[in-house]
């Protein structure tokens, strides 16, 4: 490219482009276009939602919620008055990498119930053992 100035020699345009406002934005909606939605684990918002099934379960997955707090891993308790099947329904559209369920049998062993985005049901495991993983995907960013 190029054109001629009033001194009639040809010349080569400079242009000095600034843009820090919109580069974040645009790598954002690149990453989010990309994986269409279902960022990595460790660049979701929310990595992790506990679920639990009835108002005796509450109390157990806010103190789940706590640990997982404490870990470093950005979670939600969603303890709203609905069904079990819906609260998963909207988890899994906010495609959240993890969703803990937690019910009488979670609570009597001190467990916790995993279905992961794109797995399905991992079953029950330990608490220390699941957080123990996920910290390790996010460390690693996998």
């Amino acid at each position: 490219m190029s054109y001629i100035d009033k001194d009639g020699t040809k010349q080569e345009p400079i242009v000095i482009h600034r843009s820090s406002i919109g580069a974040i934005e645009r790598t954002l909606a690149f990453l989010i276009e990309h994986y269409a939605g279902a960022l990595p684990v460790w660049l979701m918002p929310v990595q992790v939602t506990v679920l639990p099934i009835g108002k005796d379960h509450k109390k157990y997955a806010k103190e789940i919620g706590l640990s997982l707090r404490e870990a470093g891993i950005r979670v939600e308790v969603n303890d709203a008055d609905e069904s079990v099947g819906k609260k998963i329904r909207e988890s899994e559209l906010q495609k959240i990498p993890y969703i803990l369920v937690i019910g009488d049998k979670e609570v009597k062993s001190k467990s916790i119930s995993v279905r992961q985005r794109g797995k399905g049901d991992l079953g029950k495991m330990k608490l220390k053992k699941f957080i123990s993983g996920v910290c390790d995907k996010i460390k690693n960013k996998k």
